[in-house]
């Protein structure tokens, strides 16, 4: 869904990373990012945001806390993350990027407290119950600080993926900020909910869902009961064009996550100020039939639309041609991804080693990937940084060609 982009708004990108893998620095099933572009787009969004009032935490699941992805990202001028879960803000924290907000959408296990609370410190940590409350307080209080808390609100309406749900009713807001405020270590700073924007497939737009209007009465209540300066995160499809709408609609954060590569839904369908910075990189392995397998490992494609024929470019020499797309059957969620299936009966005919480009809205923290980061596209001399494991930890790739 995301190749045409990249071929028609990053065609060096795609040419340089195949470069780059028949030369032997890129391994496949690798997550390949264009980090000038990475630090292009944060710059565009946080200068946005900057104007707006509004505070980014950028999300970098997406990329799998990539270390190169955090500096870039650090240098056009977001400096917090959002962390999906620990193993996030931990690899986030270690790459500098220090954690703006946490426990959202993965609320922090109870084992984990002392630590985020004492080394983490993140401004933010956002709770579903008044137990995690309790736990965050008290881990808070044990480190010497006052922790800043969101209360995770719903209401019956009110839009969650299966596996998502969870949080406080939004018509009881005003005593659970009573109650958040009086434990020892723990202050009320606001609410949050997920997702407050969302991609529809209908209109091919980005709308509110009810969730955004849940977050607005809730802060219309607590500021009724005599609280300012309260705090509304509002994450979900970000973009710099949604910006606006959102700060209209009363949020004071944002966390762009596929926004900062150019792979939201709305990327896909029109060309907004962020460009198309990642593709997924693989290589033909073998024939049988008509098909050439290629390696897997990172066929996540991010089920944000409904299913589609994926294509890849496929060639031993750098293009970004549409007459080296080939059309390739990836295996369905219920099976392992040890290879995608490219069809070789027409007119691309793929060998062994020739490099896979696919360009797909990837998740590649749940994923056996690599993530290569890449610099010097802009510039005509693309290079590779680092080759790190979905917990930003850095591969040693060279030695494994000895």
């Amino acid at each position: 869904m995301f190749l045409d982009v990249l071929m028609r708004r990053n065609p060096r990108f795609i040419e340089a990373a195949m470069a780059l893998h028949q030369q032997g620095f890129i391994p496949p099933n690798s997550y390949v990012l264009d980090l000038d572009m990475v630090e292009k787009n944060a710059r565009v969004f946080s200068e946005k945001a900057s104007k707006l009032g509004l505070k980014t935490f950028a999300m970098t699941k997406q990329v799998a806390r990539h270390s190169g992805f955090c500096a870039a990202i650090m240098r056009g001028g977001i400096n917090r993350s959002v962390a999906v879960d620990m193993d996030c803000a931990i690899s986030c924290h270690r790459a500098g990027l220090k954690t703006g907000h946490l426990g959202h959408l993965v609320q922090v296990p109870r084992g984990d407290a002392d630590f985020a609370a004492a080394q983490l410190q993140p401004d933010y940590w956002t709770v579903f119950s008044h137990e995690k409350a309790k736990e965050a307080a008290q881990a808070a209080h044990k480190a010497g600080r006052v922790q800043n808390l969101l209360a995770r609100i719903q209401m019956e309406n009110d839009t969650f993926y299966r596996g998502h749900e969870g949080g406080f009713s939004a018509s009881d807001i005003c005593e659970v900020a009573d109650q958040i405020d009086a434990l020892n270590g723990a202050k009320f700073a606001g609410v949050t909910t997920f997702p407050a924007l969302l991609f529809d497939l209908e209109t091919r737009k980005v709308k509110a869902t009810p969730n955004l209007d849940t977050l607005a009465r809730a802060s219309e209540a607590l500021a009724a009961a005599g609280r300012s300066d309260i705090e509304v995160n509002a994450p979900g499809t970000n973009s710099a064009v949604m910006l606006e709408a959102l700060a209209n609609a009363g949020a004071t954060q944002c966390e762009p996550g596929n926004a900062l590569h150019g792979t939201t839904p709305l990327h896909a369908v029109e060309d907004l100020p962020e460009g198309p910075a990642v593709l997924y990189l693989s290589e033909v392995s073998h024939h049988h039939g008509d098909n050439a397998f290629c390696f897997g490992g990172g066929l996540y494609i991010d089920p944000v639309f409904p299913k589609y024929d994926v294509k890849a470019l496929v060639s031993s020499e750098p293009t970004s041609s549409k007459s080296a797309l080939s059309s390739v059957e990836i295996p369905d969620y219920s099976a392992i991804d040890y290879y995608g299936m490219i069809d070789a009966a027409g007119p691309v005919k793929p060998n062994a080693g020739d490099t896979v480009i696919f360009g797909f809205r990837g998740q590649a923290f749940v994923t056996r990937a690599n993530v290569v980061g890449v610099s010097g596209v802009a510039s005509g001399k693309p290079v590779v940084t680092t080759i790190e494991n979905i917990f930003g930890q850095v591969i040693d790739w060279p030695e494994r060609q000895l």
